[in-house]
């Protein structure tokens, strides 16, 4: 690193916590964290803090938690820290023209897709969903839109066969923190160029909610076990067998021909569970019924009956 930048960190969730971290392992000045609000979690409905708000109280940072950023003070926290630049990830909030303004480098975002596909707040997953043989982590220099700004760095990374959402979040989160440090040393030395999105060749990432979980089972087998890893852990991949709810975590699609229709649970070894689909069968490995334990299909399998025939919806 060439010169130490003052930043303001604008970040929520366990995603930009590794961000935070580098920067402040690579000698920036952190001197101000923008977070969410706490919220209320669980059964209990306690107050829980954003884990970015945590990671900054440990590292000894200032924090501010504003219920809206069109709040004048809060324009003018941000301006009073001067930064030399902001930096953004996982935020959950778009900013304004006029706070983009406020650092002389500008605002840099760290998004987990290869952009200008993936926009938006699901790129991981999504990702996941839709087959993709490789992803990755792009840095861009923010502007008004919706990740539609300059694209500053670019790394990429293949996505494993049995990776889910959960893996690559992670693994996204590390390359995400090594790409920002070497982003603000290229802004710090001017040595990056800022090269346009095609935005013809963007794609969109919508937020994902609980119903968009259900397997749709007319759909082809490597399409839900594709599926089924994008939607873990969140919102989860679940079916139903007449009343029951059934959440699915790991599946695996089988080279086997049936003519059973689509949803139908049909034949297989005593320890399985196999579902026909639109185009093949897939196998199902770890699944979470009314007990509300995820297990192996053969442990759920000793406890729950699920005979050929059943068909799951």
């Amino acid at each position: 690193m060439t010169s130490a930048l003052n930043v303001v960190f604008m970040g929520t969730p366990g995603f930009a916590v590794p961000s935070l971290e580098a920067l402040v392992q690579a000698g920036h000045r952190v001197s101000l964290v923008v977070t969410q609000p706490d919220r209320p979690r669980g059964r209990g409905r306690r107050l829980e803090p954003p884990a970015v708000k945590t990671a900054a109280m440990e590292a000894g940072i200032a924090v501010i938690q504003p219920e809206a950023l069109s709040r004048p003070e809060t324009n003018a926290a941000i301006a009073d820290s001067g930064p030399d630049v902001i930096v953004v990830v996982a935020f959950g909030r778009i900013l304004r023209p006029r706070m983009l303004e406020i650092a002389r480098l500008g605002a840099v975002n760290v998004h987990g897709s290869l952009l200008p596909k993936y926009r938006g707040p699901a790129p991981i997953q999504w990702a996941i969903i839709e087959g993709e043989a490789e992803t990755g982590i792009t840095t861009m220099k923010m502007d008004p839109g919706l990740d539609t700004g300059d694209i500053l760095l670019a790394a990429k990374t293949p996505i494993g066969p049995t990776e889910t959402a959960a893996d690559l979040h992670d693994r996204l989160a590390v390359m995400g923190a090594d790409l920002l440090v070497e982003t603000l040393d290229g802004l710090s030395t001017g040595t990056l160029e800022p090269i346009p999105q095609d935005h013809d060749r963007s794609t969109y990432a919508p937020m994902l909610t609980k119903a968009d979980g259900r397997l749709d089972w007319n759909r082809p087998a490597p399409e839900l076990n594709a599926f089924i890893r994008g939607m873990t852990p969140w919102p989860g991949a679940f079916t139903r067998a007449g009343d029951q709810r059934l959440k699915v975590f790991a599946s695996e699609p089988l080279d086997v021909t049936t003519d059973a229709p689509a949803g139908t649970v049909i034949r297989g070894f005593a320890d399985e569970l196999r579902v026909a689909t639109g185009r093949g069968v897939l196998s199902i490995l770890e699944i979470q019924g009314a007990s509300g334990k995820r297990m192996a299909i053969r442990d759920f399998l000793m406890g729950a009956k699920l005979p050929p025939g059943t068909v799951l919806s």
